[in-house]
């Protein structure tokens, strides 16, 4: 593990394959942290390419102001542009999970001079996603949850009780016993479960007129995923202008856990166009 300052931050990040290999940053998703990128990152890694897999503001030790104002989508996206920068990467490929695929997008359209690509697994673009929230009673049946992670002190409280069973419930059993473990420890140090939960606190209006995006782009979408549905996955592609690519996997939300072959083969396809 290597450590990366960014200002007065300081984050947790992984680096791994050749010093000049062609650079790719993963973003973990919630509640999850950069180990959830191991299998994924291995295979990348051993095609020659430089791999970045931090663990983002709120779940870096070093990284984790207090207060839901520093959580905003602009400052989240603006510390993956600033941790490649401090590696030596001006322009990199993005990929991301969860909550890393929302970041995705975000970075992929403020910043669409530093992202080579984009591949983006389980969360669609923004925009695709606040229409399925707002017409799709599917997508609002999936993501009734949030309403209870965006309430301050009794999301913690829920989930934190009897040694996290609620939070591991969440991985259906989709994800290894030891990273449970990890997860659990991690969330239960002091403050980091609560600034995790400001991404979802600090969610404004402002995602759902994401931008369309303009790099090559790839998104992979599990048909059994439990908190995205098919409604908001089909038009994805509506809101990107560059060359995409729609993958479904048969398969849940978990994919980067349950099918690193897959993501892996589907990244190495959009950065060395295999």
């Amino acid at each position: 593990m290597s450590v990366v300052e960014v200002g007065d931050l300081t984050f947790d990040v992984d680096v791994l394959g050749p010093q000049d290999g062609t650079p790719v940053v993963l973003l973990h998703g919630w509640p999850q942290d950069r180990r959830s990128w191991r299998e994924v990152a291995d295979r990348l890694a051993a095609q020659g390419l430089r791999v970045i897999v931090p663990d983002q503001r709120g779940y870096s030790p070093g990284a984790r102001p207090e207060g839901v104002e520093n959580y905003g989508s602009d400052l989240l996206a603006q510390d993956v542009v600033d941790i490649a920068a401090a590696l030596g990467h001006d322009r990199f490929h993005l990929v991301g999970h969860d909550w890393g695929a929302a970041v995705s997008w975000v970075v992929a359209t403020g910043h669409a001079d530093r992202v080579l690509s984009l591949t983006a697994v389980s969360v669609p673009h923004l925009a695709a996603y606040n229409e399925a929230l707002s017409t799709d009673p599917d997508q609002q049946q999936r993501a009734a949850y949030i309403g209870l992670l965006r309430r301050p002190g009794k999301a913690e409280q829920i989930l934190l009780e009897d040694d996290g069973a609620r939070l591991r419930a969440m991985y259906g059993g989709a994800v290894a016993p030891d990273d449970e473990a990890a997860y659990a420890d991690r969330f239960s140090q002091p403050g980091a479960l609560t600034a995790t939960l400001n991404w979802y606190r600090a969610m404004g209006p402002e995602l759902s007129a994401t931008p369309a995006v303009t790099v090559p782009t790839t998104f992979v979408w599990g048909a059994s995923d439990q908190a995205l549905g098919r409604y908001g996955a089909e038009r994805c592609g509506d809101h990107v202008t560059a060359d995409y690519r729609f993958v479904e996997v048969d398969g849940g939300h978990w994919l980067p856990d349950t099918h690193p072959d897959l993501v892996a083969t589907e990244v190495l396809a959009r950065v060395l166009g295999r």
